[in-house]
């Protein structure tokens, strides 16, 4: 897959050069590590955990994590800049790094000093790596309604339910789990740090997807699964303002990647267009590709930049900065799917042949406007801080 190291001018906005290092460490790493491999990857359903960690050698696997605890201690703004310039070398698996960036963060954020010395160690160089477990069968966008309990008995929680759609379920040797310790609503949700090895704990099948297939996706399974009262993440109530806090910055995750991916795409058929010739002359020459490349790059650009907006606001715990994830997540995954679309019809046929990697991109980013939060979740959140409803 091709992988153009300029791409658009990160110095545009002014980023400090500090975040432009950043890209570029970030780039090279996609561009060396994880472009020559992300179709072999997609065709055989692999898992590239050795090369995550070579990223996590440089840092990348706890980003937002507080130096002190060990991790980079970087904000928002820069995440998006690496994650984005990860995806353009491979989408799926920078997402998959988001999530254990997430998690990450929770430990580091809710959790106390002995749960930031029992994982983060491990976390941080992805010598254990993590997911995020909050979607169930029966509740996906209406996270509240979550069934999975967990009931204390004695010294541990006990274990019962099932999650749905879990990236790297089965490999993972962390499961941050959203579950039910009291009533119905959100005030009955509680955070639990379950091992792998917990016994009680087994998945499903790793699902066949259309996209994504770098990294499996699995149900999570609790059958009387007992952990220690120690793995509780904060108090029991607040797991559901734990989970949504993480949702925050996982939205705007999922929308960097997607501006990698469409990016990507975006090179790619610039190339194509150069070089493919049509009734006598390059496809480029043609006035309704220039203006369709235009198009395709002003649409990148106006996203990258709310994005960035976004980004500053979740930085500066601004009290509107969660609507501004939310119209972040929905607008650049939505304009992205469209544009790696279009980069495909610009290639004709040849687009949908998986050697020129276009048509994977256009799997792997379809599910962004899935997950995190379906996109039409994204407006209900708009709307309702516009209403002043909650």
């Amino acid at each position: 897959m091709p992988l153009d190291t300029q791409g658009p001018s990160a110095a545009a906005f002014d980023l400090p050069e500090a975040t432009r290092e950043l890209r570029e460490t970030a780039l090279a790493f996609a561009r060396e590590v994880l472009a020559p491999k992300a179709l072999e990857w997609d065709q055989a359903r692999h898992f590239p955990v050795e090369e995550m960690r070579e990223a996590a050698a440089l840092g990348m696997a706890a980003l937002y994590v507080r130096e002190e605890s060990g991790g980079a201690g970087l904000t928002r703004l820069d995440a998006a800049v690496v994650f984005e310039a990860l995806a353009m070398g491979c989408p799926t698996v920078s997402a998959y790094l988001s999530i254990h960036n997430m998690v990450a963060w929770m430990i580091d954020r809710f959790g106390d000093d002995a749960q930031r010395a029992q994982y983060l160690p491990d976390l941080i160089p992805m010598r254990k790596v993590a997911s995020y477990a909050l979607t169930e069968p029966g509740s996906g966008s209406d996270a509240a309604a979550l069934r999975t309990r967990a009931r204390r008995d004695g010294g541990d929680y006990v274990l019962d339910g099932s999650k749905q759609f879990i990236s790297g379920a089965g490999v993972s040797d962390l499961y941050l789990t959203m579950v039910r310790t009291g009533g119905e609503g959100p005030g009955g949700v509680s955070a639990l740090l379950v091992p792998k090895e917990t016994p009680g704990l087994s998945f499903g099948a790793n699902e066949k997807k259309m996209g994504w297939n770098a990294q499996p996706t699995r149900a999570v399974i609790f059958e009387g699964a007992r952990v220690p009262a120690a793995a509780l993440l904060g108090e029991e109530g607040q797991g559901f303002r734990f989970a949504m806090a993480g949702l925050d910055g996982g939205r705007l995750n999922i929308a960097a990647c997607s501006l990698g991916g469409a990016q990507a795409a975006l090179d790619i058929a610039l190339g194509y267009v150069q070089e493919r010739r049509a009734f006598g002359k390059a496809i480029a020459d043609f006035q309704n590709t220039q203006f369709r490349l235009a198009d395709m790059q002003t649409e990148l650009e106006v996203a990258r930049t709310f994005l960035w907006r976004a980004c500053s606001k979740l930085d500066a715990k601004s009290p509107d900065a969660t609507a501004f994830c939310a119209m972040a997540k929905r607008f650049v995954t939505d304009t992205c799917s469209k544009v790696a679309d279009d980069a495909l019809q610009l290639l004709g046929g040849y687009g949908y042949l998986a050697e020129y990697g276009i048509e994977k991109i256009v799997r792997d980013l379809r599910v962004h406007r899935i997950l995190e939060g379906t996109n039409e979740v994204m407006r209900l959140i708009v709307a309702r801080s516009m209403l002043g409803r909650r």
